[in-house]
């Protein structure tokens, strides 16, 4: 687990100082507790450090993830991903904007015939083709899409915690998801299968929550 420069030091501090509370932790990074708690929580569930009510923070020397963060690991892409919200590259940006809010999205996955991923056109292509004072009825989603091989993916049988890294590392709300195939001439191409959002994330999270609920 790669850990921001400021939990590092909540781990030196636990480390140095165990048991301490929340508030100290905080005091000693002058920060309030409010900021501090989402590192926190990352921490204790991570297995990095252990909490202990009405006593305080441990740093763990044998690291055992909450069970939680063991469920989270065991989870597949696949398990949860949503139909493709995919259009063609020949659709006009206008239609594409229709789409969009038609069926609630952020972003599109254009597909060719056979359900290639050729691209990904999203509320900030369209905002850039519109604010250019483009005609959108008559420029094809293809003109302005990002392209293959600039898209950022995901399969059906990636780990859940590692596509969501994905989203947060690139700042994308949908990863397609792909099946790897080879065409007729023995090139590599990807097959949409289905897409990966921050609500299937945000949904997955809810699920683990309430479990025993």
């Amino acid at each position: 687990m790669e850990l921001s420069e400021r939990q590092v030091r909540i781990v030196e501090i636990v480390k140095d100082s165990s048991p301490i509370t929340g508030e100290q932790i905080a005091a000693k990074l002058d920060l309030t507790r409010a900021t501090l708690r989402p590192d926190l929580t990352i921490l204790t569930m991570a297995g990095v450090l252990e909490a202990r009510p009405r006593v305080g923070y441990f740093y763990r020397d044998k690291r055992e993830p909450s069970a939680v963060l063991v469920k989270l690991r065991q989870l597949r892409v696949g398990d949860f991903k949503s139909i493709p919200a995919a259009i063609r590259a020949d659709m006009s940006s206008y239609d594409a904007i229709v789409t969009m809010f038609t069926q609630n999205v952020g972003s599109l996955i254009v597909v060719s015939e056979d359900q290639a991923l050729l691209g990904m056109i999203s509320r900030k292509d369209l905002l850039k083709a519109a604010l250019g004072k483009t005609d959108l009825q008559q420029v094809p989603v293809g003109v302005i899409m990002t392209r293959m091989p600039n898209i950022i993916m995901t399969t059906s049988d990636e780990p859940v915690l590692e596509a969501s890294k994905k989203i947060v590392q690139h700042q994308v709300d949908t990863l397609p998801v792909v099946d790897v195939f080879i065409d007729e001439h023995g090139d590599e191409r990807y097959e949409v299968v289905g897409r990966f959002t921050k609500t299937n994330v945000t949904k997955i999270l809810v699920q683990i929550g309430t479990l025993g609920q």
